[in-house]
C-alpha cells in the first residue's frame, strides 16, 4: 500500500513537471506580454484621470475625484514609474 502511494506521488510530480514545461514552451511569453500590457494600460489610465498630480490636467477634477477611491492604492507606484529617469536599456526590456 505504501509503495503504491509513493508511485502515484512520483507520477504526480512527473505530470506536474511536464505540465509546467509545456506551459513554459507554449504560453509563458504571451502571458508575460499580456501582464506587461495590462500594467501599461493601468498606468495610462491613471495618467489620464490623475494627471493633475504631475501637472498634466486632462480631465476635469470632478471625474478624478469620483475615481480617486479606486486609484489610491496605485498612486505611489504610478508616480514612481512616471517620474523615474528613462534609459535606452529600458526600451529593450
Amino acid at each position: 500500500m505504501e509503495e503504491e502511494q509513493k508511485r502515484t506521488d512520483w507520477l504526480g510530480r512527473i505530470g506536474r513537471s511536464l505540465a509546467d514545461y509545456i506551459y513554459g514552451m507554449a504560453t509563458h511569453e504571451s502571458t508575460r506580454f499580456a501582464l506587461k500590457t495590462r500594467g501599461s494600460m493601468e498606468h495610462l489610465f491613471i495618467l489620464i484621470t490623475m494627471g493633475d498630480l504631475l501637472g498634466v490636467p486632462i480631465l476635469p477634477p470632478y471625474y478624478s475625484l469620483r475615481l480617486l477611491p479606486y486609484v489610491v492604492p496605485q498612486i505611489s507606484t504610478w508616480k514612481r514609474r512616471m517620474l523615474r529617469e528613462k534609459d535606452l536599456t529600458d526600451a529593450l526590456a
